[in-house]
């Protein structure tokens, strides 16, 4: 087993007024929870989501990896982890409208005994909302975190 940071730097957030929802934030999903909340009007956003990686097959770590964690979502061979949207309004609690599927299986295998690896991502849809449904590659490239930000 070894952990494995994913950073994921946010960009072009949507603001916080998005359609019909108001006071809108981002943030990961931790078991079914919101975790890191950003106000969707920032400039940026940065997660650290830690996951497990156990190799699985053939007991020599021949085999595709599985992923472990408190942020991780879904089936063996299918998991993810989220990032959610929703409304929080002062003094209220979250509201989640929609959800971000970053897929685990999208990291090269190569990256997977980096430490930490890191995706730029633009956080809003082609419509002006938040970004959502399955981000898949090519949207979505992974690369080896600069060390200058694993320590």
């Amino acid at each position: 087993m070894a952990l494995l940071t994913l950073r994921i730097l946010g960009h072009d957030l949507p603001g916080t007024d998005c359609g019909e929802f108001r006071h809108v934030h981002v943030g990961t999903q931790r078991g079914g929870e919101p975790d890191q909340l950003v106000s969707a009007d920032a400039a940026s956003a940065v997660f650290e989501i830690p996951v497990e990686t156990v190799p699985v097959g053939d007991g020599a770590g021949g085999g595709a990896p599985d992923f472990r964690g408190p942020y991780v979502q879904g089936r063996r061979g299918a998991r993810f982890v989220y990032l959610t949207w929703g409304e929080l309004p002062p003094g209220g609690g979250f509201a989640m409208f929609r959800r971000a599927k970053i897929f685990l299986a999208d990291v090269p295998g190569e990256l997977l005994g980096a430490g930490a690896v890191e995706t730029t991502l633009g956080l809003t849809d082609a419509a002006g909302m938040p970004l959502c449904a399955a981000v898949r590659p090519p949207a979505i490239t992974w690369t080896p975190a600069p060390a200058s930000r694993t320590a």
